[in-house]
Protein backbone atom coordinates (compact mmCIF):
# COMPACT_ATOMS: atom_id res chain seq x y z
CA UNK A 1 0.00 0.00 0.00
CA UNK A 2 2.90 2.34 0.58
CA UNK A 3 4.74 1.79 -2.66
CA UNK A 4 5.49 4.97 -4.65
CA UNK A 5 3.16 4.26 -7.56
CA UNK A 6 0.14 3.63 -5.30
CA UNK A 7 0.79 6.83 -3.36
CA UNK A 8 1.11 8.92 -6.53
CA UNK A 9 -2.00 7.37 -8.09
CA UNK A 10 -4.00 8.03 -4.91
CA UNK A 11 -2.86 11.66 -4.86
CA UNK A 12 -3.75 12.14 -8.53
CA UNK A 13 -7.15 10.52 -8.01
CA UNK A 14 -7.90 12.76 -5.01
CA UNK A 15 -6.85 15.84 -6.97
CA UNK A 16 -9.07 14.92 -9.92
CA UNK A 17 -12.05 14.23 -7.67
CA UNK A 18 -11.63 17.65 -6.05
CA UNK A 19 -11.22 19.33 -9.43
CA UNK A 20 -14.54 17.89 -10.56
CA UNK A 21 -16.43 20.03 -8.08
CA UNK A 22 -14.21 22.78 -6.67
CA UNK A 23 -14.94 26.25 -8.11
CA UNK A 24 -11.27 27.07 -8.65
CA UNK A 25 -12.10 30.41 -10.28
CA UNK A 26 -13.71 31.59 -7.03
CA UNK A 27 -10.66 30.76 -4.91
CA UNK A 28 -8.44 32.51 -7.46
CA UNK A 29 -10.62 35.63 -7.18
CA UNK A 30 -10.44 35.55 -3.39
CA UNK A 31 -6.65 35.32 -3.55
CA UNK A 32 -6.66 38.28 -5.96
CA UNK A 33 -8.69 40.51 -3.62
CA UNK A 34 -5.61 42.41 -2.32
CA UNK A 35 -4.64 43.20 -5.92
CA UNK A 36 -8.16 44.44 -6.70
CA UNK A 37 -8.11 46.69 -3.62
CA UNK A 38 -4.78 48.19 -4.71
CA UNK A 39 -6.14 48.82 -8.22
CA UNK A 40 -9.17 50.61 -6.73
CA UNK A 41 -7.05 52.74 -4.41
CA UNK A 42 -4.58 53.64 -7.16
CA UNK A 43 -7.16 53.91 -9.95
CA UNK A 44 -6.55 57.62 -10.60
CA UNK A 45 -2.79 57.16 -10.87
CA UNK A 46 -3.13 54.11 -13.13
CA UNK A 47 -5.52 55.77 -15.57
CA UNK A 48 -3.39 58.93 -15.63
CA UNK A 49 -0.29 56.87 -16.39
CA UNK A 50 -2.16 55.06 -19.19
CA UNK A 51 -3.43 58.34 -20.60
CA UNK A 52 -7.08 57.32 -20.16
CA UNK A 53 -9.76 59.90 -19.39
CA UNK A 54 -13.49 59.75 -18.73
CA UNK A 55 -14.11 60.40 -22.41
CA UNK A 56 -12.03 57.51 -23.76
CA UNK A 57 -11.92 54.99 -20.92
CA UNK A 58 -14.99 53.05 -22.13
CA UNK A 59 -13.45 52.45 -25.55
CA UNK A 60 -10.05 51.53 -24.11
CA UNK A 61 -11.45 49.17 -21.50
CA UNK A 62 -13.73 47.34 -23.94
CA UNK A 63 -11.08 47.05 -26.67
CA UNK A 64 -8.55 45.64 -24.22
CA UNK A 65 -11.15 43.24 -22.85
CA UNK A 66 -11.99 41.99 -26.36
CA UNK A 67 -8.32 41.62 -27.28
CA UNK A 68 -7.43 39.74 -24.09
CA UNK A 69 -10.48 37.50 -24.56
CA UNK A 70 -9.30 36.53 -28.04
CA UNK A 71 -5.83 35.69 -26.72
CA UNK A 72 -7.39 33.76 -23.83
CA UNK A 73 -9.55 31.67 -26.19
CA UNK A 74 -6.47 30.81 -28.25
CA UNK A 75 -3.98 30.09 -25.47
CA UNK A 76 -6.24 28.89 -22.66
CA UNK A 77 -8.91 27.13 -24.68
CA UNK A 78 -7.07 25.63 -27.64
CA UNK A 79 -8.34 22.09 -28.16
CA UNK A 80 -5.10 20.52 -29.46
CA UNK A 81 -6.98 17.43 -30.57
CA UNK A 82 -8.70 16.82 -27.22
CA UNK A 83 -12.35 17.45 -28.04
CA UNK A 84 -14.65 14.72 -26.77
CA UNK A 85 -15.92 13.80 -30.22
CA UNK A 86 -15.70 14.85 -33.85
CA UNK A 87 -19.31 16.04 -33.86
CA UNK A 88 -18.71 18.88 -31.37
CA UNK A 89 -19.80 22.34 -32.51
CA UNK A 90 -17.37 24.00 -30.10
CA UNK A 91 -14.78 24.80 -32.84
CA UNK A 92 -17.47 26.81 -34.62
CA UNK A 93 -18.34 28.61 -31.39
CA UNK A 94 -14.70 29.50 -30.73
CA UNK A 95 -14.40 30.68 -34.34
CA UNK A 96 -17.39 32.98 -33.77
CA UNK A 97 -15.70 34.36 -30.65
CA UNK A 98 -12.47 34.94 -32.58
CA UNK A 99 -14.44 36.63 -35.37
CA UNK A 100 -16.35 38.91 -32.99
CA UNK A 101 -13.27 39.93 -31.01
CA UNK A 102 -11.26 40.54 -34.18
CA UNK A 103 -14.12 42.58 -35.66
CA UNK A 104 -14.50 44.60 -32.47
CA UNK A 105 -10.83 45.41 -32.02
CA UNK A 106 -10.14 46.19 -35.68
CA UNK A 107 -13.19 48.47 -35.92
CA UNK A 108 -11.61 50.68 -33.25
CA UNK A 109 -8.25 50.95 -35.03
CA UNK A 110 -7.43 54.22 -36.70
CA UNK A 111 -7.32 54.45 -40.49
CA UNK A 112 -3.99 53.24 -41.83
CA UNK A 113 -2.97 51.74 -38.47
CA UNK A 114 -1.82 48.50 -40.11
CA UNK A 115 0.36 50.30 -42.65
CA UNK A 116 2.08 52.25 -39.87
CA UNK A 117 2.77 49.22 -37.67
CA UNK A 118 6.46 48.63 -36.85
CA UNK A 119 8.11 45.39 -37.86
CA UNK A 120 8.03 43.83 -34.39
CA UNK A 121 4.22 44.15 -34.26
CA UNK A 122 3.96 42.33 -37.60
CA UNK A 123 6.12 39.54 -36.13
CA UNK A 124 3.82 39.33 -33.08
CA UNK A 125 0.76 39.25 -35.35
CA UNK A 126 2.21 36.42 -37.47
CA UNK A 127 3.14 34.43 -34.35
CA UNK A 128 -0.38 34.91 -32.98
CA UNK A 129 -1.90 33.63 -36.23
CA UNK A 130 0.39 30.58 -36.01
CA UNK A 131 -0.84 29.90 -32.47
CA UNK A 132 -4.39 30.44 -33.69
CA UNK A 133 -3.90 27.79 -36.36
CA UNK A 134 -2.43 25.33 -33.83
CA UNK A 135 -5.31 25.91 -31.40
CA UNK A 136 -7.73 23.84 -33.52
CA UNK A 137 -6.09 20.67 -34.79
CA UNK A 138 -8.89 18.17 -34.24
CA UNK A 139 -9.53 18.07 -38.02
CA UNK A 140 -7.72 19.31 -41.12
CA UNK A 141 -9.96 22.34 -41.65
CA UNK A 142 -9.68 23.49 -38.03
CA UNK A 143 -6.71 25.84 -38.57
CA UNK A 144 -8.34 27.29 -41.68
CA UNK A 145 -11.56 27.96 -39.75
CA UNK A 146 -9.87 29.83 -36.91
CA UNK A 147 -7.43 31.84 -39.05
CA UNK A 148 -10.16 32.61 -41.57
CA UNK A 149 -12.46 33.88 -38.78
CA UNK A 150 -9.67 36.11 -37.48
CA UNK A 151 -8.81 37.55 -40.90
CA UNK A 152 -12.46 38.04 -41.90
CA UNK A 153 -13.21 39.90 -38.68
CA UNK A 154 -10.12 42.07 -39.11
CA UNK A 155 -10.93 42.95 -42.73
CA UNK A 156 -14.58 43.78 -41.99
CA UNK A 157 -13.62 45.81 -38.93
CA UNK A 158 -11.04 47.86 -40.80
CA UNK A 159 -13.43 48.38 -43.72
CA UNK A 160 -16.31 49.47 -41.49
CA UNK A 161 -17.32 53.12 -41.68
CA UNK A 162 -17.90 53.36 -37.93
CA UNK A 163 -16.70 51.79 -34.71
CA UNK A 164 -18.58 48.84 -33.24
CA UNK A 165 -20.68 50.00 -30.28
CA UNK A 166 -18.52 49.34 -27.22
CA UNK A 167 -21.23 48.35 -24.73
CA UNK A 168 -23.28 46.12 -27.04
CA UNK A 169 -20.15 44.60 -28.58
CA UNK A 170 -18.46 43.64 -25.32
CA UNK A 171 -21.70 42.29 -23.82
CA UNK A 172 -22.14 40.07 -26.89
CA UNK A 173 -18.55 38.82 -26.65
CA UNK A 174 -18.85 38.05 -22.93
CA UNK A 175 -22.09 36.13 -23.39
CA UNK A 176 -20.63 34.12 -26.28
CA UNK A 177 -17.69 33.12 -24.09
CA UNK A 178 -20.01 32.13 -21.24
CA UNK A 179 -22.12 30.02 -23.60
CA UNK A 180 -18.98 28.28 -24.88
CA UNK A 181 -17.79 27.59 -21.32
CA UNK A 182 -21.17 26.17 -20.41
CA UNK A 183 -21.23 23.93 -23.50
CA UNK A 184 -17.92 22.23 -22.70
CA UNK A 185 -16.49 23.51 -19.40
CA UNK A 186 -13.47 21.20 -19.31
CA UNK A 187 -12.29 22.70 -22.61
CA UNK A 188 -11.84 26.07 -20.86
CA UNK A 189 -10.69 24.62 -17.52
CA UNK A 190 -13.92 25.91 -16.00
CA UNK A 191 -15.06 22.49 -14.77
CA UNK A 192 -14.76 18.83 -15.67
CA UNK A 193 -17.18 16.96 -17.94
CA UNK A 194 -20.06 19.29 -17.14
CA UNK A 195 -19.93 18.64 -13.39
CA UNK A 196 -20.42 22.25 -12.33
CA UNK A 197 -21.18 23.37 -8.81
CA UNK A 198 -23.97 25.71 -7.80
CA UNK A 199 -21.28 28.39 -7.45
CA UNK A 200 -20.29 27.96 -11.12
CA UNK A 201 -23.89 28.15 -12.31
CA UNK A 202 -24.95 31.05 -10.08
CA UNK A 203 -21.95 33.09 -11.20
CA UNK A 204 -22.78 32.51 -14.86
CA UNK A 205 -26.42 33.40 -14.21
CA UNK A 206 -25.45 36.53 -12.27
CA UNK A 207 -23.20 37.73 -15.10
CA UNK A 208 -26.04 37.21 -17.56
CA UNK A 209 -28.51 39.12 -15.38
CA UNK A 210 -26.14 42.09 -14.97
CA UNK A 211 -25.48 42.09 -18.72
CA UNK A 212 -29.21 42.12 -19.51
CA UNK A 213 -29.65 45.06 -17.14
CA UNK A 214 -26.95 47.01 -19.01
CA UNK A 215 -28.54 46.27 -22.40
CA UNK A 216 -32.02 47.18 -21.14
CA UNK A 217 -30.95 50.53 -19.65
CA UNK A 218 -29.00 51.45 -22.78
CA UNK A 219 -31.80 50.58 -25.22
CA UNK A 220 -35.19 50.91 -23.47
CA UNK A 221 -36.43 54.47 -22.87
CA UNK A 222 -38.09 55.38 -19.57
CA UNK A 223 -41.63 56.52 -20.43
CA UNK A 224 -43.73 56.18 -17.27
CA UNK A 225 -46.40 54.54 -19.42
CA UNK A 226 -47.60 51.51 -17.42
CA UNK A 227 -50.08 52.12 -14.63
CA UNK A 228 -49.06 51.00 -11.14
CA UNK A 229 -51.83 48.39 -10.89
CA UNK A 230 -50.93 46.69 -14.17
CA UNK A 231 -47.20 47.06 -13.54
CA UNK A 232 -47.29 45.24 -10.19
CA UNK A 233 -49.10 42.26 -11.72
CA UNK A 234 -46.78 42.08 -14.72
CA UNK A 235 -43.73 42.47 -12.54
CA UNK A 236 -44.66 39.63 -10.22
CA UNK A 237 -45.47 37.44 -13.21
CA UNK A 238 -42.02 38.12 -14.68
CA UNK A 239 -40.32 37.59 -11.31
CA UNK A 240 -41.91 34.17 -10.95
CA UNK A 241 -41.00 33.26 -14.54
CA UNK A 242 -37.39 34.38 -14.08
CA UNK A 243 -37.08 32.51 -10.77
CA UNK A 244 -38.43 29.30 -12.34
CA UNK A 245 -36.08 29.70 -15.31
CA UNK A 246 -33.11 30.23 -13.00
CA UNK A 247 -34.00 27.17 -10.91
CA UNK A 248 -34.40 25.05 -14.04
CA UNK A 249 -31.02 26.24 -15.29
CA UNK A 250 -29.35 25.28 -12.00
CA UNK A 251 -30.88 21.80 -12.31
CA UNK A 252 -30.09 21.20 -15.99
CA UNK A 253 -27.01 23.35 -16.83
CA UNK A 254 -28.58 23.73 -20.30
CA UNK A 255 -27.58 26.54 -22.65
CA UNK A 256 -31.10 26.99 -24.19
CA UNK A 257 -32.61 27.37 -20.72
CA UNK A 258 -29.96 29.93 -19.79
CA UNK A 259 -30.70 31.95 -22.93
CA UNK A 260 -34.45 31.72 -22.34
CA UNK A 261 -34.04 32.82 -18.73
CA UNK A 262 -31.89 35.79 -19.75
CA UNK A 263 -34.52 36.73 -22.34
CA UNK A 264 -37.17 36.75 -19.60
CA UNK A 265 -34.85 38.79 -17.35
CA UNK A 266 -34.39 41.35 -20.14
CA UNK A 267 -38.18 41.68 -20.54
CA UNK A 268 -38.54 42.14 -16.77
CA UNK A 269 -35.93 44.91 -16.73
CA UNK A 270 -37.52 46.51 -19.80
CA UNK A 271 -40.89 46.64 -18.02
CA UNK A 272 -39.30 48.29 -14.98
CA UNK A 273 -37.53 50.91 -17.10
CA UNK A 274 -40.57 51.63 -19.26
CA UNK A 275 -42.67 52.07 -16.11
CA UNK A 276 -40.27 54.61 -14.57
CA UNK A 277 -40.09 58.24 -15.61
CA UNK A 278 -36.28 58.31 -15.64
CA UNK A 279 -33.35 55.93 -15.24
CA UNK A 280 -29.78 57.13 -14.81
CA UNK A 281 -27.39 56.19 -17.63
CA UNK A 282 -24.64 56.14 -15.03
CA UNK A 283 -26.26 53.03 -13.55
CA UNK A 284 -25.64 51.20 -16.84
CA UNK A 285 -21.97 52.22 -16.71
CA UNK A 286 -21.64 50.99 -13.13
CA UNK A 287 -23.34 47.69 -14.02
CA UNK A 288 -21.04 47.30 -17.02
CA UNK A 289 -18.08 47.68 -14.67
CA UNK A 290 -19.55 44.95 -12.45
CA UNK A 291 -20.05 42.70 -15.48
CA UNK A 292 -16.40 43.17 -16.49
CA UNK A 293 -15.26 42.31 -12.96
CA UNK A 294 -17.39 39.15 -12.95
CA UNK A 295 -16.23 38.14 -16.42
CA UNK A 296 -12.62 38.46 -15.31
CA UNK A 297 -13.37 36.24 -12.31
CA UNK A 298 -15.13 33.54 -14.36
CA UNK A 299 -12.36 33.37 -16.96
CA UNK A 300 -9.62 33.71 -14.32
CA UNK A 301 -8.29 36.85 -16.02
CA UNK A 302 -7.64 39.30 -13.17
CA UNK A 303 -6.54 41.92 -15.71
CA UNK A 304 -10.11 42.20 -17.00
CA UNK A 305 -11.43 42.45 -13.43
CA UNK A 306 -8.89 45.24 -12.87
CA UNK A 307 -10.16 47.00 -16.01
CA UNK A 308 -13.69 46.78 -14.59
CA UNK A 309 -12.50 48.31 -11.32
CA UNK A 310 -10.78 51.16 -13.18
CA UNK A 311 -13.96 51.80 -15.16
CA UNK A 312 -16.04 51.81 -11.97
CA UNK A 313 -13.67 54.32 -10.35
CA UNK A 314 -13.82 56.66 -13.36
CA UNK A 315 -17.61 56.67 -13.73
CA UNK A 316 -19.55 59.38 -11.81
CA UNK A 317 -21.12 58.31 -8.54
CA UNK A 318 -24.72 57.14 -8.37
CA UNK A 319 -26.93 55.63 -5.66
CA UNK A 320 -26.05 52.19 -6.96
CA UNK A 321 -28.05 49.95 -4.63
CA UNK A 322 -31.14 52.16 -4.59
CA UNK A 323 -31.16 52.53 -8.40
CA UNK A 324 -30.51 48.82 -8.92
CA UNK A 325 -33.40 47.78 -6.64
CA UNK A 326 -35.77 49.86 -8.76
CA UNK A 327 -35.12 47.44 -11.64
CA UNK A 328 -35.96 44.33 -9.65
Amino acid sequence: MLNDIAVVQSAVSAFNNAALWAPAFLWSAILMLPLFVVVYWCGAQITERLGWTRTNILENVTVWTAGLTMVWVVLFGGNYDVLRDDLSVLPMVTAVIVFLTSLFVSSHLSRGALRKMPRWKWVVLILFMAMLALSDTHIWWGPLLQVGAFLLGGVLGCAAQGKMRPVAGIILIMQMVVVAMLMQPEFFRFGQLGNLTVVHLLTILALGIVSMAVVAIKNIPARGKISDNVYVKLKWLMRVGCALGGALFILTEAVPILLGTLGAVFVAFALSIWHQKSVSDVLADKLLAVALMMFGVITVMPVISALGILYWANVPNVKFWAESKRLL
